[in-house]
């Protein structure tokens, strides 16, 4: 059976990411291999992976290629502020959006379904956000407080020691918040 996966922000290619975000690799050729390295530990080729945008950030696009096709699972894109690489490469992603809602089935959850909101930016009202929908987002690479109250968080590789996060490990950060729905009484 197939898992799903979230993860955002690996900037593949991108030697200035290291010093800006203050990753722990000597260079961007050591930073794309653990990266890779790290997606395949977790995700199967069976498995799908929703990315939430700054795939890549290079002017290699057959670099961005080059690693998109070493990666495990279908990867579906939302679309980041660094993509140019990944839309001049986009036969390699299942679809690119800029925004989507995905829906999970899960039998824990009131409805079946646990609906989240996928943006590269973080909100702080989404759709149906005050009726249990979660909100993943990336970009902020660790910077953004987490808000304890709200059922969001940053899925970005520079906040999860480079891997992504699957379904089963986001519901069970989302179970920690201390996020209660509204009183409309």
């Amino acid at each position: 059976m197939s898992k799903i996966f979230f993860t955002s922000d690996h900037h593949f290619g991108h030697r200035n990411i290291i010093k800006f975000c203050n990753r722990p690799f000597e260079n961007v050729e050591e930073m794309n291999q653990v990266m890779i390295d790290r997606w395949n530990e977790k995700v199967k080729p069976e498995d799908e992976v929703y990315h939430l945008g700054d795939f890549g950030m290079t002017k290699d696009y057959d670099l961005v290629e080059n690693i998109a096709n070493q990666l495990n699972g279908t990867i579906y894109l939302i679309v980041g502020n660094h993509e140019g690489p990944a839309l001049n490469r986009r036969k390699r992603f299942k679809w690119i959006k800029e925004y989507y809602e995905l829906k999970v089935k899960d039998e824990e959850c009131k409805s079946g379904v646990q609906r989240i909101i996928l943006l590269h930016y973080a909100m702080k009202v989404w759709r149906n956000s005050f009726r249990g929908s979660w909100h993943l987002y990336g970009h902020s690479h660790g910077n953004l407080p987490d808000d304890e109250t709200q059922l969001a968080f940053d899925v970005g590789v520079d906040c999860h020691d480079f891997y992504p996060l699957a379904y089963e490990e986001v519901k069970a950060i989302m179970k920690r918040k201390k996020w209660t729905p509204p009183n409309f009484d």
